[in-house]
């Protein structure tokens, strides 16, 4: 028998999974503890890439949202946070017209934090994923600039391949 959830911030049943239950706690820290809004956070945000001319279709698990731009691209993972980093990395760039400036994986115990456009880890930590007020006094040193043409395809097939066993969980 499978067993559901509501989610915290849609109000939908979800499957009650290793991966869902991260999600959930990342969402009520999200809202309740960093003072994020449920209506500036996008779960299961869809992404297509093109793999080989084909598309391919996924989602990135939360995406936090501050006056009207994406700021952090968060993977909920159940397993090694690190195992995830190139992933969510990959999504923050290509999702939209801009690269998401935030890229984090965490396990709702830990988190690692990624600036966007240089790939490097800049924090670690569930205290160092910052709060809407931090977001907020930090949002004129973002940065929402596109991904450079010439990496994308590149960035395509790394997405896919780290993404691939989404489907099946």
């Amino acid at each position: 028998m499978t067993q559901t959830l509501t989610d915290y911030i849609t109000g939908k049943e979800v499957l009650n999974s290793g991966s869902e239950l991260t999600r959930q706690a990342v969402e009520k820290l999200l809202v309740e503890q960093k003072g994020f809004a449920k209506e500036n956070i996008r779960v299961d945000e869809p992404i297509e890439v093109l793999f080989k001319g084909e598309p391919y279709a996924s989602s990135l698990d939360l995406i936090v949202f501050h006056r009207g731009n994406a700021v952090m691209a968060i993977k909920c993972a159940a397993g090694s946070i690190g195992s995830y980093e190139r992933e969510i990395l990959s999504g923050a760039r290509l999702i939209y017209d801009y690269q998401i400036p935030l890229a984090i994986t965490t396990d709702a115990r830990d988190a690692i934090l990624m600036d966007t456009l240089t790939g490097t880890q800049t924090d670690q930590g569930l205290e160092a994923i910052p709060s809407r007020d931090q977001v907020d006094a930090a949002f004129s040193s973002y940065q929402f600039i596109g991904f450079d043409p010439k990496k994308k395809e590149r960035e395509m097939i790394i997405f896919r391949s780290f993404n691939m066993d989404k489907t099946n969980r």
